[in-house]
C-alpha cells in the first residue's frame, strides 16, 4: 500500500482546532492483519512519521490511556 491510500484518523478528543494532534493509518497485510501503525503530526502531513508494530501500538496506547 502506497502512503497516499493511507486512511488516516485523528482522535474524537482532538478538539475542534484540530492543529496540535496526532494522526494514525494503519497498513494491512493481505491476511487482514495490521502490518504496520503510522502515526504523524497533523500539522505536518508530509512530515516524519512514526511507523510501529501492532504489539508497540497497542502498548503505546494501553499506556496513554493510563497517564
Amino acid at each position: 500500500m502506497s502512503m497516499s491510500e493511507l486512511a488516516w484518523f485523528k482522535s474524537s478528543y482532538s478538539g475542534s482546532e484540530g492543529d496540535s494532534c496526532v494522526e494514525v493509518a494503519v497498513s494491512w497485510q493481505g491476511s487482514g492483519a495490521a502490518e504496520v501503525v503510522r502515526v504523524r503530526d497533523s500539522k505536518e502531513k508530509r512530515g516524519p512519521q512514526l511507523a510501529l508494530s501492532p504489539t508497540a501500538w497497542n502498548d503505546f496506547a494501553s499506556y496513554a490511556a493510563q497517564v
